[in-house]
């Protein structure tokens, strides 16, 4: 836990840093805001890598500060919908035997910084395109509803806020002065690992039925603590730049 606010605190520093930059001379501030839309996934319990059969909605509105043509830092507001199940694809047979599954909405705040490997700005670029990467800080809050295993008797809804460091890379394309084009994949390693409601700490039940006490709670409700749940956006956003000013320093 102590390493976990350790990485938190130092990014948080290192945007909160790059944030108050003075650009130097001749260097345009530019601002642009817009939105996307696309789709989210998520892996943990459930799901152990990208499963393209369970996947669900996301979309995004951002605002930028461009500090020159390699730096930006943007804030932005997200909504997706997550969903897995062990029905529709299976680890492995016992995760076919547990049937555990979920759906609901999560919510995410983020900050970034985007590190842009082309000078595709400036009017006079060779370029109209650039690839970038980003890294940065949010939180979010999932709402939702799921079973942990077949014969769940509580499969209610249930609520996580979680830390999130949101990192990635996508290519973004100068269709005008004014717009860009972006395409995107981002990743969220979170902190819980409850968005999937297996949260690895459920007391043990007995796998099979007792002939001598026909009313126990049976099944497979394991989930692995030791895994923090991650969930995953790709998606296509469009941005439109409002104002530039140049700023010279003497």
């Amino acid at each position: 836990m102590k390493k976990n606010k350790f990485w938190i605190l130092s990014l948080s520093f290192l945007l909160v840093s790059l944030a108050f930059l003075k650009p130097g001379s001749s260097i345009a501030q530019k601002y642009d805001a817009g939105g996307g839309l696309g789709i989210a996934t998520y892996s943990g319990d459930i799901i152990r890598g990208l499963d393209p059969n369970q996947i669900g909605i996301q979309g995004t509105l951002f605002g930028r500060r461009n500090f020159d043509n390699v730096w930006s830092l943007r804030g932005g507001l997200s909504f997706a919908r997550l969903n897995a199940a062990d029905s529709i694809n299976p680890i492995d047979p016992v995760m076919a035997y547990r049937n555990a599954g979920f759906n609901g909405s999560l919510f995410e705040a983020s900050v970034v910084m985007e590190y842009h490997f082309l000078d595709f700005t400036n009017r006079y670029a060779q370029f109209r395109f650039s690839p970038y990467g980003f890294l940065g800080l949010g939180f979010s809050g999932f709402v939702g509803k799921g079973r942990k295993f077949e014969d769940d008797p509580n499969p209610t809804g249930y609520n996580v806020g979680t830390p999130v460091i949101p990192f990635g890379i996508g290519i973004k394309y100068k269709l005008s002065d004014k717009w860009i084009l972006a395409a995107e994949f981002g990743a969220r390693a979170t902190f819980t690992d409850a968005l999937d409601k297996l949260y690895g700490e459920e007391p043990f039940i007995p796998r099979f039925p007792d002939p001598n006490n026909p009313n126990t709670l049976t099944g497979y409700n394991y989930g692995n603590y030791s895994d923090k749940d991650w969930y995953y956006f790709l998606g296509i956003t469009l941005s439109y730049t409002f104002s530039s000013v140049k700023c010279y320093s003497y």
